[in-house]
């Protein structure tokens, strides 16, 4: 299993970014693939997913700003980051949530740090 993730970078207030992760090995079609992200001293928090069945959510902090989206032949994730402020800044990662038969797998990838300047 590999979630590769990459796109980050450091930008200026008010920017725009498009995160990526490339999955391997993970049954895309039927998993929830996600987006959390860590700033310094904080815990990982899961702020963007889109079901199997393309349903999307939002932690409130980037709603309206942040949109994730993949593409299934692919096998990729994006995250698209708009209106970046500096409390965006954090460490990026990729989740992969499915289950096999009654076993639940969850995975993430390494992260991609995004750096908001203000």
């Amino acid at each position: 299993v590999q979630l590769q993730a990459s796109g980050g970078g450091l930008v200026q207030a008010g920017d725009s970014l498009r995160l990526s992760c490339a999955a391997t090995a993970i049954p895309f079609g039927i998993a929830t693939m996600g987006w959390g992200r860590q700033a310094p001293g904080q815990p990982r928090d899961l702020v963007a997913r889109i079901t199997s069945g393309g349903d999307t959510n939002y932690t409130d902090s980037v709603k309206g700003r942040f949109t994730i989206s993949r593409d299934i032949a692919k096998k990729t994730v994006y995250l698209h980051l708009n209106s970046l402020k500096p409390e965006d800044t954090a460490v990026y990662y990729c989740n992969a949530h499915f289950w096999v038969g009654t076993e639940p797998f969850d995975f993430w990838g390494q992260g991609t740090l995004v750096t908001v300047s203000s």
